[in-house]
């Protein structure tokens, strides 16, 4: 592994914070970086959501560190420090949503010659949680899993649901997935929406700390999603619902004022989670671990409480699909969280699409199944 840069001085993190450069198996460059590697816990494998860099959950590593855990944490292909991929490098772009496990492969390769304490644990954010759902059913090898507001799916109204898929499901076979979905653009959410319409946080500090690290390090700043990302995501999230959850210990922190991801599809993998527990912040917005200091430590102490009790796990994919397939007859749990006092994809899009909506020809359902 070579060393990368680490931008501490933004991330607000505990102290000895590094960074390396790592290869993917289809020769991406991707980004990871390590927090208080001497815990004594274990590690906790931070998969972040779309957009999103790893100087951005420094705030989250003290606090994983403060109750005795190191955090490893990963730029995505196509976000952050990692290899951009098109030649629009604010598009947020992936030809295969799999892909992506290339880099969480690539990730565990580094944690082993890291030689990271163990056991490892995932905490998963938003697009992080729909490629944590995908690495778990594989046989990540981790003891549990956390997720905040995960993308289990995109948030529109049913009526445009069609749409999306249509539009996206064109500009790839059109050769255009490289452009941007409609409503987005290649500005960066945080430096263009003011804070008392953002969709992400509650905590004007918290939103402002976002702005000055993009402001400080631009490289960092990623814009809207592509339509190929889009019509990938779209895809992987219709796969992963029809998927039984793994049998691993698992709690989800979800806000009830989210407006980016599909909550009843969060609601309905919980409620059917074996031993899962959905824990709602009243108020809360997608960015949980972005809030106000309270929910921010709440969340982390709930991860936290289930990493230290949860037991050692079975490493065999198969027994775990298996497991997961019992979880259906025994319900998750879920209980309500106050907020206290205290973007996403592509917040715009179901309102642009209904502007492309009579440009676009809508399929029935048999022929879009048959053909995404």
């Amino acid at each position: 592994m070579e060393n990368a840069p680490l931008f501490s001085e933004i991330a607000d993190g505990p102290d000895g914070g590094e960074a390396w450069w790592l290869k993917t198996d289809d020769g991406v460059r991707i980004r990871v970086s390590a927090w208080a590697r001497d815990a004594q816990k274990g590690t906790v494998l931070l998969f972040p959501g779309r957009t999103e860099y790893v100087e951005k959950y420094g705030r989250t590593a003290s606090d994983l560190a403060e109750r005795g855990y190191a955090t490893f944490a990963i730029d995505w292909r196509g976000q952050g420090l990692a290899d951009r991929l098109v030649s629009d490098a604010m598009a947020g772009h992936v030809i295969h949503f799999n892909d992506y496990q290339r880099d969480v492969a690539a990730m565990v390769a580094a944690a082993k010659e890291l030689d990271l304490p163990k056991p490892w644990h995932l905490l998963a954010h938003s697009m992080g949680g729909c490629i944590g759902l995908r690495a778990v059913m594989d046989g990540l090898p981790v003891n549990s899993c956390a997720f905040s507001a995960p993308m289990w799916g995109i948030q529109m109204s049913e009526a445009l649901r069609p749409v999306a898929w249509s539009l996206s499901w064109s500009g790839r076979r059109l050769g255009m997935g490289h452009i941007f979905a409609p409503g987005t653009s290649s500005e960066s959410y945080v430096l263009v929406e003011p804070f008392e319409t953002n969709k992400l946080t509650n905590d004007r500090d918290s939103y402002q700390f976002l702005i000055d690290q993009t402001r400080a390090q631009p490289a960092l700043g990623l814009g809207g999603p592509s339509l190929r990302w889009l019509y990938e995501a779209l895809r992987e999230c219709r796969d992963l619902s029809r998927l039984p959850s793994p049998d691993l210990p698992c709690v989800t922190f979800l806000g009830t004022d989210e407006q980016i991801v599909d909550v009843p599809r969060i609601h309905e993998r919980m409620e059917n989670w074996r031993g899962g527990q959905l824990e709602l912040v009243d108020d809360g917005k997608h960015e949980l671990l972005m809030d106000n200091s309270d929910i921010r430590h709440r969340a982390v102490h709930a991860f936290c409480d289930m990493f230290d009790n949860s037991p050692e796990v079975s490493r065999n994919p198969s027994s775990r699909s298996a497991a997961g397939g019992q979880a259906r007859k025994s319900l998750g749990s879920s209980r309500r969280l106050r907020a206290g006092n205290g973007a996403g994809f592509f917040p715009f899009l179901p309102r642009a699409v209904c502007r492309w909506r009579s440009h676009h020809r809508e399929e029935d359902s048999s022929s879009r199944s048959d053909t995404i």
